[in-house]
């Protein structure tokens, strides 16, 4: 099997390197192309990469090339994990929004939106090119931000497409560990967006157990995702890290004044990792590479893809896939993130239990910014950027939209072709 990584000079490649390499027996590949534009990268990342999968005794062989069709062609899943303007970007969206006291974030409020409107033309190219070369058979594995609208946009175009967030797997690990259980005696009951989720169940043998881990471990849980414990108890579920933006905005803002853009600590976590990977004598992952983020990343991809592509009977993974009547208070269209029983003809969400009110509006809330940021993305133009912004809640004052969409356009006009004019 042949697996391409669009991105692939990406300083994490390694960390779903070493997952494949730990899971020989479950996913069959001997063949794995790093695609990038980034020649120099590539040079540094694809030999630690063999190096690697040498170590681990793993037969697959990597190969890497800047040409997307070269790398493409007869691949069985193609992971897709962008970043388009690169950290320079990530810290623009981390910090223009703090002038108007929003929150400055990558994937969440107007970070979240300039980010989208960066990736997704680009990916949608990208998922165009992929079809026309590898066929419409070829599955695309979407890790990259804002995953729920690129992963809508990569849908709504037609394309084979499958989107994945590291934030339930991270959480099931964590959790796990804190109850002394192995990770897979965790089932989650995971609802919500991208990046907006909520988990209302542990389920342990048929058992839900978050309610004696948040009685036991509300602290815990609290210092972990920024939320206060308080909160956690009342609520009676586990919201994402993520959810802090929203329940904890304007402290958060406050911090986010003071405080290193987390751009800069990535920039440099990279530059350090690139010098570890050049040594020809390191053979296996870098401590350093955990500073990196995406934690379990490389396990949950790895996982999928075995899903996607062996014709083994379904496993149930969280994913971000079509709605089709899962949340009814959704359009069927939406992307939503819950778990879903995966196979080779694709996700297939299962039941959820009526969502409580006070997620649900949330959730809508949410849904209705993210259609209008596609539209934004597709088609371009400083107003339907302003509507977006409009229309989300961390946002959702006129005076404040205008000035950030203006922020906004300034700031991204050498990324956004229809910015130029």
């Amino acid at each position: 099997m042949k697996l391409t990584v669009v991105g692939g000079g990406s300083t994490y490649t390694p960390e779903l390197i070493d997952g494949i390499a730990g899971r020989r027996t479950s996913l069959d590949v001997d063949e794995i192309v790093l695609v990038d534009p980034d020649a120099d990268r590539l040079a540094v990342v694809g030999p630690f990469s063999q190096r690697l999968l040498d170590h681990a005794g793993h037969p697959a062989k990597v190969r890497t090339t800047s040409v997307l069709e070269e790398g493409v062609e007869g691949a069985s899943a193609v992971l897709l994990q962008l970043r388009v303007g690169g950290q320079s970007a990530r810290r623009s969206d981390e910090t223009f929004p703090l002038v108007c006291d929003c929150v400055g974030q990558e994937t969440t409020g107007a970070g979240g939106l300039a980010k989208a409107l960066r990736t997704v033309p680009v990916v949608l190219d990208i998922a165009d090119r992929v079809r026309e070369i590898a066929g419409e058979d070829t599955w695309i594995v979407n890790f990259t931000n804002p995953v729920g609208i690129v992963t809508r946009a990569l849908l709504q175009a037609g394309h084979r497409a499958v989107g994945l967030c590291n934030v339930a797997i991270t959480f099931q690990r964590w959790t796990s560990a804190l109850l002394g259980l192995q990770p897979d005696d965790v089932k989650l009951e995971h609802v919500g967006l991208n990046h907006l989720t909520w988990e209302r169940g542990l389920i342990v043998n048929g058992e839900n157990v978050l309610p004696k881990l948040i009685a036991e471990h509300s602290e815990e849980l609290a210092e972990h995702i920024g939320i206060p414990g308080a909160l956690i108890r009342r609520l009676g579920v586990v919201p994402s890290y993520y959810l802090k933006y929203f329940y904890e905005h304007d402290e958060v803002v406050a911090k986010q004044k003071h405080e290193r853009p987390r751009a800069d600590v990535v920039t440099e976590v990279e530059n350090e990792l690139l010098k570890i990977y050049q040594d020809p004598a390191v053979v296996t992952k870098p401590e350093a590479l955990s500073r990196r983020g995406g934690a379990y990343y490389s396990e949950a991809a790895v996982q999928l893809v075995h899903s996607l592509t062996s014709g083994a009977a379904g496993e149930e993974h969280v994913v971000n896939v079509r709605n089709n009547g899962t949340l009814p208070f959704l359009p069927d269209d939406a992307v939503i993130e819950v778990p879903a029983i995966v196979d080779s003809r694709g996700a297939t969400p299962l039941p959820v239990k009526p969502v409580e009110p006070g997620f649900a509006g949330l959730i809508s809330h949410v849904t209705g910014y993210e259609y209008l940021a596609l539209e934004a993305a597709v088609h371009g133009g400083r107003d339907r950027v302003a509507d977006a912004l409009l229309a989300h809640p961390l946002i959702g004052q006129y005076s404040i939209a205008e000035k950030l969409a203006d922020e906004l356009v300034a700031e991204n006009k050498d990324l956004l072709p229809w910015a130029k004019a």
